[in-house]
């Protein structure tokens, strides 16, 4: 049973406290389907995400088969399923390969044949099964809220929480999945909780649950429903609840409640002796016999498969590596069904490179050494001199820009990486740690397909600008300092996007950093000391650039320095200033990843 003893949520505003669900009671036995209904911003989802523990009641106390969740930890993410009114599931992957990953990040299969077993129970029981190979992208809405259904009731949840599933769908679709929430509440006892805005096919519910501002102000039979509010049709119950304030309609509700719960109590009964609804001998009212049991395999043959409550089985959750695995298979087959993705990786690494031997024309020029034969005309030994410096100074200019041209954009390649990795597929996330998913797993993850990317990007610059282009050099240390340049700004676009709350904020942000890349790595224009001093450690770009030219062939390097006053740091610091972003990116993201932000 689920049970809510005056429970409060508040938030504050303006220095108040303002409660957003206020004093709510109410009993939920097993096997009983209940719709939360009442006017918009009147407290419906706040109550399921209260009931959900995905907001922490300010008061009162939640009890979940005699546990008390504020005291004894919330439920176990296999006890509960939570269907949100965002689709929880990849454009790019079919329903299949949708249930199948939200199986594999929820339930641990001792075999295949498990979890196919698993797999297609839970498709055949949403109605999914004929168009389990079609994209999430193709489906209906009834179609989708169907997948919501069916990745949530993998784990066999004794309670299932719905938010506004049937929204914005037709009459039709709505009442379709209303009967299917309906057939799920008789099964296994599970408890069913509905948040809609629609007062039809309420004939279908066990109970109704009516709210105002965040008040319960019924809590009934669905045929009682017109009789309370005085009202002849279920249309107009909205208007007649706008005509006093919530305190008088919870007031009400007081005096009446015994009576309504005696009538739920009277159906409950009726439904147990009909044999309409299976549940465990303790939770069978005192005056109404269970049901004989069967003696023999066909007499359990002859009930309904939707009645016959299966034995209770454990649900444990997958570990580190099996997350991990499921994860890592899941992106890589998303980002290849992603065309203009895959379009977009393939042209940043064509082009980038060939951008760069472009600009690589004077950096390619020899530099002459000054003659070690004294010449006879001063003029012409300082001709000479002139000559050797203007080379230099052309030379050194252009390979020094060529290098920084490189460093920023892998830096605008490590943006492009990840800006939208986390943030962009946030509610899904938080959806899946709620279900139970690692966060370590998922970093894991994400971590893993992006060092795949980067690798590829930095080794194929680093390979292309070498063969074809100016530089000079130890090609070793140039690449690895390409490649740590590139996984510092993966990790630390990475970092914001599981800081942002949105794809459009991280964007925007790693856009900036991006941008003043450049100018402040002093690389192109000398910053005053101070300033230098202030932004030097945090400039990824400084540190690639300046390991990279300490890597050139000394004539090539003395030519830069000629040109070129921002105190070159030694490898061994850039090394260590580069590992550093990445620890503590890597550390940002890890923080964002576990901080809830459920919209």
């Amino acid at each position: 049973m689920l049970e809510l003893k005056e429970v409060s949520f508040t938030i504050q505003k303006d220095g108040e406290e303002v409660p957003l669900v206020d004093r709510v009671s109410i009993a939920v036995p097993k096997g009983h389907f209940m719709a939360i209904v009442g006017p918009s911003g009147c407290g419906k989802t706040t109550l399921l995400k209260t009931i959900a523990g995905l907001n922490p009641e300010s008061s009162g106390s939640l009890f979940w088969e005699n546990r008390n969740l504020s005291e004894d930890g919330d439920f176990d993410p296999s006890e509960i399923g939570y269907v949100p009114q965002f689709s929880i599931a990849y454009d790019p992957l079919t329903v299949d390969e949708s249930v199948e990953a939200a199986t594999r990040l929820r339930v641990r299969s001792r075999s295949t044949a498990e979890l196919d077993e698993r797999i297609d129970r839970v498709l055949e029981e949403t109605g999914l099964s004929p168009i389990s190979d079609r994209q999430v992208k193709v489906l209906s809405g009834g179609q989708k809220r169907r997948l919501g259904l069916a990745m949530e009731l993998v784990s066999d949840p004794k309670l299932l929480l719905c938010d506004e599933v049937t929204s914005g769908l037709d009459p039709r679709s709505e009442r379709e999945i209303v009967r299917l929430l309906h057939d799920l509440s008789r099964k296994d006892g599970r408890i069913v909780l509905s948040v809609t805005h629609s007062l039809s096919h309420l004939e279908l519910y066990d109970s109704i649950l009516v709210m105002h501002e965040g008040r319960v102000a019924y809590h009934g039979p669905p045929e009682q429903l017109t009789h309370y509010f005085s009202v002849n049709d279920t249309e107009e119950v909205y208007p007649r609840i706008a005509t006093q304030a919530s305190e008088r309609w919870h007031s009400s509700w007081q005096k009446h409640r015994a009576s309504y719960q005696k009538m739920l109590d009277r159906n409950r009964a009726k439904l147990i002796a009909s044999g309409s609804l299976h549940v465990p001998p303790d939770e069978v009212p005192a005056d109404v016999p269970a049901p004989e049991p069967a003696d023999d395999e066909a007499a359990v043959a002859s009930k309904p498969a939707a009645s016959v409550p299966r034995a209770p089985a454990t649900v444990r959750t997958p570990g580190f590596f099996s997350q991990f695995a499921t994860l890592l298979s899941r992106r890589w087959r998303i980002f290849f069904r992603d065309r203009g993705q895959v379009f977009l990786q393939l042209a940043i690494l064509i082009c980038f490179p060939i951008l760069v031997t472009l600009f690589s024309e004077k950096a390619s020029e020899p530099i002459r050494r000054f003659s070690d034969t004294r010449q006879s005309d001063v003029f012409a030994e300082i001709q000479e001199q002139q000559s050797v410096r203007s080379d230099q100074a052309k030379v050194g200019s252009a390979v020094s820009g060529i290098i920084m041209f490189q460093v920023v954009l892998l830096s605008l390649m490590g943006s492009n990486n990840s800006a939208r990795e986390i943030a962009g597929e946030r509610p899904i996330y938080e959806k899946e740690k709620f279900g139970g998913l690692r966060p370590s797993a998922y970093l894991a993850s994400k971590v893993a397909f992006m060092s795949c990317l980067v690798i590829t990007q930095s080794l194929w610059m680093a390979f292309f600008v070498n063969f074809f282009g100016p530089f000079r050099g130890d090609f070793i240390q140039h690449a690895g300092f390409l490649l740590l340049v590139n996984a510092a700004m993966t990790m630390i676009c990475l970092a914001i996007s599981s800081l942002m709350r949105t794809a459009e904020q991280a964007s925007l942000m790693s856009i900036y950093l991006v941008g003043f890349q450049l100018p402040l790595s002093g690389a192109v224009l000398a910053l005053p000391e101070r300033i230098e001093a202030l932004t030097r450690p945090f400039i990824s770009a400084y540190w690639a650039w300046s390991g990279s030219v300490e890597a050139l062939q000394t004539q090539v390097h003395d030519a830069v320095k000629s040109v070129v006053d921002t105190g070159l740091s030694a490898q061994s610091a850039c090394l260590y200033a580069l590992g550093a972003h990445i620890a503590v990116a890597l550390i940002a993201a890890w923080a964002g990843a576990c901080r809830p932000q459920w919209d």
